[in-house]
């Protein structure tokens, strides 16, 4: 495991080996000034003995100082090449992450759970940079420091050195021991800020469900459940980082005072000079910082490998709706045609077929309802459509092209998808409305506002088209909601449009003639997806689907005709219509 892990770092820096040389190079030149220095330092003082003029204490200062200043520019040089490698990581990492979500299906942050998704793009990744920055940085600045010093500790005087560094491996064993248990409770802790992320953002999203049932209460318990949690996580955490840090200091304290009193001792036999013991104790000085930083660096280098894995495990999910190696050109006649020979569809997570054995067509230019019962496949047929979920090869058609062998750009340029709920971002109307063709002039704008209708209320507007739409359209109704999601399906030229619902919270009136006029203008094939069997009344053809299958299909008329679920499902709408009018 530990291979892979540094398998797996190796391959993040290799692409910047250059730039991670030139910052060990300047880490090295670092570690040869502070080692040099305690020994100019050395010799200052025991030259003291013989005497010493102004000059040559001057001159020997104004070294010391130069080499120091050359040691700070280098250290410079090597945070700016190391942690300039960490940013680079961090930017290109955060890129990645975020095509990576674009290439997954919708329901897969569904499942996921948008607060854990952005937790691994956002804190995750700052803790890979972390890693390859800092940590990479300490750990290798703590190496030459041990590799470089303890030698002409060595040189000195083996005995005060085995004495000074001799409680050292008593620290390793103390990182060791509290190493693992920081990274586990890293990993829980980022868990339960996952969770609570997630909660968050479900609240933000369905602020006004919680306020029409009052649940207010309710949600700040979740919350406070959660909360806490992750505060006893990062409390644990805290506890276990504030009992191993002191206690790394300490054992550096004790090897100072274990040189200081060994040391005295032999500088009053005579076996050590002043200059030799005061370098030792440079020398001891220099090596408690970055021992004492470990621990810290441990830390991050642990939670960074944790964050690092839980990154490649996003990065390592593949798509379910992916494009073909090879896929083959649309039809040169984008007419909007469409067949569906078997079309069987079952979710990964559910024990029935969403669609089962549907077998139909859908001639160019044709407006289709498709109707049914709850829970019989509408919106699933919809998203199939649009290849939103994964459809079996050889069972759905456009323009007598399989949508399997398509790439995912090529369909979804002949498909125009138009979901029950639109969802509008966070932009004026204008940019929402061309969203699909962001080149999109102000006059083609304008042009599918006045076919989805709704150009009338956006006269209305202080702003018009420049109005800012606030968060998911909240300041605009449902039915603006749907008209502009419907405008901006409209801009788009795409030879199939599908209406998921789309046009459940307009008038009756208003959805006929926006249909008249989208059939007159552009020809397009539609297919309605519809609760309102009136609107499905005016369409050529109406397809029926109940428990996942096609059991009927023809006009309105025929299909009262004859007794089946059609005609149930219009009667119960006839009997709802006359109570409400009662």
């Amino acid at each position: 495991m530990a291979a892979i892990r540094l398998g797996l770092i190796w391959r993040y820096l290799r692409p910047h080996r250059r730039v991670l040389l030139g910052g060990v190079l300047a880490l090295v030149v670092v570690n040869l000034l502070s080692v040099t220095i305690p020994l100019m330092v050395r010799g200052i003082i025991d030259d003291l003995q013989d005497g010493l003029t102004v000059s040559y204490v001057l001159r020997q200062a104004g070294w010391i100082v130069l080499l120091a200043s050359l040691m700070g520019v280098a250290r410079l040089v090597s945070r700016l090449l190391v942690f300039g490698v960490g940013r680079q990581v961090e930017a290109s990492l955060r890129q990645r992450v975020f095509d990576h979500m674009l290439r997954q299906e919708p329901g897969w942050v569904q499942t996921t759970g948008s607060g854990e998704v952005i937790s691994r793009s956002t804190s995750d990744v700052e803790n890979v940079r972390r890693l390859l920055g800092f940590a990479v940085l300490s750990l290798t600045n703590t190496a030459l420091a041990y590799a470089l010093t303890l030698p002409a500790m060595l040189m000195i005087d083996p005995l005060l050195t085995l004495a000074a560094v001799g409680l050292y491996p008593l620290m390793l064993m103390v990182v060791r021991l509290f190493g693992g248990r920081m990274m586990r409770q890293q990993r829980r802790q980022q868990e339960y800020l996952a969770s609570l992320s997630d909660l968050i953002q479900e609240d933000l999203s369905g602020i006004s469900a919680i306020k029409i049932y009052g649940q207010e209460a309710h949600e700040q318990a979740a919350f406070g459940e959660r909360n806490g949690r992750y505060r006893d996580s990062a409390l644990a955490l805290s506890r276990t980082r504030s009992t191993l840090f002191p206690l790394l200091e300490g054992i550096s304290s004790i090897s100072l005072l274990l040189l200081l009193a060994i040391g005295s001792g032999q500088l009053e036999s005579g076996r050590l000079s002043i200059g030799n013991l005061v370098a030792l104790i440079l020398f001891v000085e220099r090596l408690v910082f970055p021992t004492a930083l470990l621990g810290f660096t441990l830390n991050t280098f642990q939670t960074g490998q944790v964050s690092l894995e839980r990154v490649e495990e996003l990065l390592g999910r593949r798509p379910r709706v992916e494009s073909p190696a090879e896929p083959v050109p649309p039809a040169r006649e984008r007419q909007g045609a469409v067949e569906a020979r078997g079309l069987t569809i079952r979710y990964e997570e559910s024990h029935r077929e969403a669609l089962r054995d549907v077998s139909f067509r859908i001639a160019p230019g044709e407006l289709v309802a498709v109707v049914g019962p709850v829970g019989c496949g509408k919106t699933t047929l919809a998203r199939a459509l649009g290849r939103m979920a994964e459809v079996p090869a050889g069972q759905l058609f456009i323009d007598g092209v399989d949508v399997t062998a398509l790439s995912l750009a090529d369909l979804r340029a002949q498909v125009a998808l138009v979901p029950q709920e639109g969802y509008l971002f966070t932009a004026t109307l204008a940019d929402n409305l061309r969203y699909g063709d962001p080149d999109a002039s102000l006059e083609q704008v304008e042009d599918a506002a006045r076919e989805a209708r709704l150009e009338g209320d956006i006269r209305g507007f202080p702003d018009g088209y420049g109005t800012l739409v606030g968060e998911r359209g909240i300041t605009l109704s449902g039915g603006q909601r749907q008209r502009a999601a419907l405008g901006r399906a409209l801009l788009v030229d795409c030879p199939l449009l599908v209406l998921d619902d789309a046009l459940a919270s307009v008038d009756n009136n208003t959805a006929a003639a926006i249909l008249h006029s989208i059939r007159a203008q552009h020809g397009r094939t539609i297919v309605m997806i519809s609760h309102q069997l009136s609107a499905a009344a005016a369409c050529d053809r109406v397809l029926v689907l109940e428990d996942g299958r096609l059991v009927q299909q023809g006009h309105h008329e025929e299909l009262l005709a004859v007794p089946g679920t059609y005609r149930r499902l219009w009667e119960r709408q006839q009997a709802e219509v006359q109570l409400q009018l009662a």
